[in-house]
């Protein structure tokens, strides 16, 4: 009876290469193939430390195509590893499915750790850390965006989220207007690359940041909000929902009246909101 290989779920750095671990470099080197999201780009970082092991694409696009067929090679007694284009494979990045069939068909699957964005983010922001959530990237559309902001006013945990070069204002402005402005938060932007930066204060004070310096709008960006206080901030955080759902329809001081009657929170908090 032929015995599985082990699909090596691998990570590697988000920037510093000098993150990229001598058991991940090992497991590559030793794996028959490499699952990558972009074989461009891990194929130059694979070149840069020597590393000749054959490259496999796997993307949003073609997982479920070839999923099933990495999970014969393993079952032929093949271990391979899977790779993102930077960081911990499946956080906001392909390989779920993957993974999924692997354990399926009782293939090993064994993770090999390192760099992590958001645990990275999340050790340097002087943010709670004891009880996080994390939303990934939130929605391109505005409308969308905003909606999923909102439901997460009330939220109590330190919400962590990665955006865009080309979002980050918008984001900014939404989360100051879901939140609050005065709600503390950290922007993260180019962890362990040349040009990090690592700013804290109010939502409304880091869109001003953001807006006034065209450099603090350039490169990769984790953006963690600490949750709203159990009592009186989730008060008002659902006022603001409330409130940005009635003035749709009804002039804002009317709005911001039931808004406020209906979550108990202060009206003048809400009026104006935006």
């Amino acid at each position: 009876m032929q015995v599985p290989g082990t699909l090596f779920v691998v990570a590697t750095p988000i920037g510093n290469l000098g993150d990229f671990t001598p058991r991940a470099q090992q497991v590559l080197r030793e794996v028959a193939a490499i699952c990558a999201e972009d074989t461009r780009r891990s194929g130059q970082l694979l070149a840069h430390f020597g590393i000749a092991t054959p490259l496999l694409a796997l993307h949003e696009h073609n997982e479920d195509a070839i999923a099933q067929r990495i999970v014969a090679r393993l079952l032929g007694g093949e271990s391979l590893a899977l790779v993102s284009d930077a960081g911990t494979p499946l956080v906001s990045d392909p390989g779920f499915r993957l993974v999924r069939a692997a354990r399926a068909a009782g293939v090993k699957v064994s993770p090999v750790p390192g760099a992590s964005a958001l645990i990275a983010a999340l050790s340097v922001a002087g943010l709670p850390s004891d009880r996080f959530v994390f939303e990934g990237f939130l929605p391109a559309k505005a409308s969308a965006r905003r909606e999923r902001l909102q439901a997460l006013a009330g939220e109590a945990r330190t919400l962590i989220f990665y955006e865009s070069s080309h979002r980050i204002v918008e984001a900014l402005a939404d989360m100051a207007a879901a939140f609050g402005g005065d709600r503390p938060a950290v922007l993260a932007r180019e962890l362990t690359k040349l040009f990090e930066t690592v700013r804290d204060g109010s939502l409304s004070g880091l869109l001003a940041q953001v807006e006034a310096d065209p450099d603090q709008r350039k490169g990769e960006f984790v953006l963690l909000v600490q949750g709203a206080a159990e009592d009186g901030d989730a008060k008002v955080a659902e006022g603001l929902r409330l409130y940005a759902k009635l003035k749709e329809h009804l002039p804002p001081s009317t709005a911001a009246k039931l808004a406020a009657e209906l979550s108990g929170a202060p009206r003048k908090a809400l009026y104006g909101a935006e």
